[in-house]
């Protein structure tokens, strides 16, 4: 590892420290072929390493059709959580409610329905009636379309930058506009922020009050393939095509996909499956560098030591692809040399990886130890030290 900067410029450019990270001999690696996807956008993202592993089209508002539920049930778990909703509640159905087509729980206005069942008749059967009763008793005014406007509001909140809802169930409708990244945001949040909702997504079938026992079934393709999917929601109108948010776990790592616009139910299933295989088959996890093990050092300006270890605070672990070499090329970034006095665990510097066809990771470093500043010697010491550099260097060393 060598700086590429003079170490006394004190406030010259950043300083980039090469190194390689890994065991063994730097092999080369084999180029990552790209998932050729069908679908007209996608997204697929390591949820543990936070790697997008595909975007085409993603962050483009398009119809969600069903999927956009999901943002009706975060809504939804939300209200549980403090205590608006319970899930024995039950609730009325209106004419409003009744009046959409499509898929439904079979809801008519004689029923109060308890929150669990519809909550489950959304995952499951994808009821548009079921959305609305939701939506009228959470909203802001007790309609829908003032529950839709809070949807957009919390939706933009949460980071769903291209979010925006005209209803609470993904009927065709004028703005009614979601991205795929926008779908990978949200399933994150339902897996992560409400976990003890989250095996809902899993339930493969849900007879409601014995309606409709041909329309028990859920139609997320995935589930019991045996290939760790649990969740979550698929999608279909003439303008989205075919789509689905899932999710599946093999292992310690879980992977987030959002695909849509397939022609039909067979090229969603299949797409789906084979996003999966991918996902996991292609990439594996790897620990680079471990917590307190300095990976670099930074110079110290006016310190009682001349230098400080860059440590990770805990483990690194990133996400290669499979066939990779045993060595990632890296750099260490930082702005130095660093003014004493420096705390242990001060932030100082990033690691930066570029493995091959995944985009650039930034990872913190931290100081090592603390490093004090130091007395007079030690600043007449370092004057001097910079004095002889700039009689070596010349003017050009004096750049601020």
């Amino acid at each position: 590892m060598r700086s590429m900067i003079r170490p006394f410029a004190r406030f010259a450019q950043t300083a980039r420290l090469s190194l390689a990270v890994g065991l063994g001999l730097c092999l080369t690696a084999l180029p990552l072929a790209a998932f050729d996807t069908q679908a007209r956008a996608a997204f697929v993202l390591d949820q543990g390493t936070d790697t997008v592993l595909l975007a085409k089209n993603a962050e483009v508002p398009l119809p969600p059709a069903s999927m956009s539920k999901l943002m009706t049930l975060y809504v939804a778990f939300e209200a549980l959580r403090d205590g608006r909703l319970t899930l024995e509640e039950r609730l009325p159905v209106s004419a409003h409610a009744m009046g959409y087509g499509g898929s439904t729980m079979f809801l008519d206005t004689t029923d109060r329905v308890r929150v669990e069942d519809l909550l489950r008749g959304i995952i499951v059967l994808s009821g548009n009636d079921a959305c609305a009763v939701i939506a009228e008793a959470l909203s802001p005014d007790g309609t829908e379309a003032g529950f839709a406007r809070y949807m957009t509001k919390r939706a933009q909140e949460l980071g769903m930058s291209n979010a925006s809802f005209a209803n609470s169930n993904g009927w065709p409708a004028v703005g009614h506009r979601m991205s795929m990244r926008d779908l990978g945001i949200l399933a994150e949040r339902l897996i992560e922020d409400f976990p003890e909702y989250y095996p809902l997504f899993s339930e493969k079938s849900f007879a409601f009050d014995g309606r409709a026992p041909s329309n028990t079934r859920n139609r997320n393709p995935l589930l019991g393939l045996g290939i760790g999917a649990d969740g979550l929601k698929t999608g279909h109108t003439s303008e989205a095509g075919y789509g689905l948010v899932g999710s599946a776990v093999q292992g310690d790592r879980r992977v987030i996909f959002v695909l849509t616009g397939l022609d039909s139910e067979k090229a969603r299933a299949e797409e789906a499956e084979a996003v999966v295989n991918w996902s996991f088959r292609q990439f594996t996890q790897k620990t680079i560098a471990k917590a307190g093990i300095p990976v670099a050092s930074a110079e110290i300006w006016r310190g009682t030591e001349r230098s400080v270890g860059l440590v990770p605070e805990g483990d690194l672990e990133i996400l290669l692809p499979a066939l990779a070499g045993k060595q990632v090329a890296a750099e260490v970034v930082y702005t130095g040399p660093v003014t004493a006095p420096v705390q242990k665990g001060q932030q100082l510097a990033e690691l930066v990886l570029q493995p091959d066809g995944l985009p650039e990771m930034r990872l913190p470093l931290v100081a090592e130890k603390e490093i004090q500043a130091g007395g007079f010697f030690v600043r007449v010491k370092t004057a001097a030290q910079v004095l002889a550099r700039q009689l070596i260097d010349g003017p050009e060393a004096q750049q601020q």
